[in-house]
């Protein structure tokens, strides 16, 4: 019988390319990716990161480059590489509607090009589950199958659901490749930073008058840790990736010591805009009706099939998002 040692020197060699490598998903995925001697990752954004190890390899790439996916393309080529990780996304929305399309839309296109003239054999992706769409016809829980109808008028999730049509598209005429979607819900924890927990970080919430929607979260660490499993096996198909249980609006800002003010939506969307065109909201008034209604996704399939299952319960996720916020007002962390 062979011994370990000599099956170990047996395991081929992974060839991963991670895109967005200074996101937070990126920067601690390849952290965990790079502790593995049987994965060579090559890194690609358009600033280099301070963490680096030895077998990771950096190439500066601007995704919104003209024919900067051939470029990726010979990139690819050289380094044999078999799996792409794209995870070049906004964490937040911004006001440059033009410049997003360009970073998430554009930008996956020619990570797409590249990957399909290689053939790479398998790809996967961030995506949310906002881009449902907040809804007053949603049910109770968001399956992969529901259409993905998130108002238009956000541009940030516009854009994510046409990335999501590209990748469709992409599986369709690359039959060879593994095309995994993963689509978390809200992630937050100690040290994430993204619109939704700028938005929990202020000490008064603005609510919409009679709406209380159920919530959910995913744990920053669960979220790593879904993406290392859908490196370290085959999964395809879309995955909603959701935390523990479920909490009313509510009882969320109660947990987090925070003061709810429920304004009428239309006052409320007529002060967000004002607020957001002066660059102080961290979300457009469109978000609003994410306040309204329920989005919550349906998780069962990433249970059932991935074998994933978050660790930490929704009340953990909160507090340990307040509990970094708490240090963050003492100056005892950045």
């Amino acid at each position: 019988m062979p011994n370990k040692k000599t099956n170990a020197k047996n395991i081929k060699t992974k060839k991963i390319a991670i895109t967005g490598v200074n996101s937070f998903i990126g920067s601690n995925l390849i952290r965990r990716l790079a502790s593995n001697p049987h994965y060579q990752i090559i890194a690609l954004d358009i600033r280099k990161p301070d963490f680096l190890e030895k077998n990771i390899k950096f190439y500066k790439i601007d995704l919104t480059e003209p024919m900067v996916d051939a470029v990726i393309a010979g990139i690819f080529k050289k380094e044999g590489i078999e799996e792409v990780i794209h995870l070049a996304f906004l964490s937040s929305p911004i006001k440059d509607t033009s410049l997003s399309h360009e970073i998430e839309v554009i930008g996956t296109l020619n990570i797409l090009h590249a990957s399909a003239a290689v053939k790479i054999k398998k790809f996967v992706i961030r995506s949310t589950t906002m881009a449902y769409g907040a809804n007053a016809t949603n049910p109770n829980f968001l399956t992969e199958e529901y259409p993905l109808m998130a108002d238009p008028k956000m541009a940030y999730l516009r854009d994510k659901i046409e990335v999501e049509h590209l990748v469709r598209r992409f599986k369709d005429k690359n039959p060879q490749a593994v095309v995994t979607v993963l689509r978390p819900c809200a992630m937050m924890g100690p040290t994430v930073k993204n619109f939704l927990t700028s938005y929990f970080a202020s000490p008064v919430i603005l609510t919409i008058l009679g709406f209380d929607p159920l919530f959910q979260f995913v744990h920053e660490e669960d979220v790593v840790d879904v993406f290392r499993v859908a490196v370290e096996d085959n999964y395809p198909g879309i995955f909603n990736i959701t935390g523990r249980g479920v909490l009313p609006f509510s009882t969320i800002l109660k947990l987090s010591g925070k003061i709810g003010i429920p304004i009428p939506y239309p006052l409320a969307y007529s002060m967000v805009s004002m607020l957001w065109s002066a660059n102080l909201s961290p979300v457009p008034p469109t978000f609003l009706n994410f306040l309204k209604y329920t989005w919550l996704a349906d998780g069962a399939k990433a249970k059932k099939i991935m074998k994933f299952e978050a660790r930490y319960p929704i009340k953990d996720t909160l507090e340990s998002f307040m509990g970094s916020q708490r240090l963050r007002e003492l100056r005892l962390v950045e």
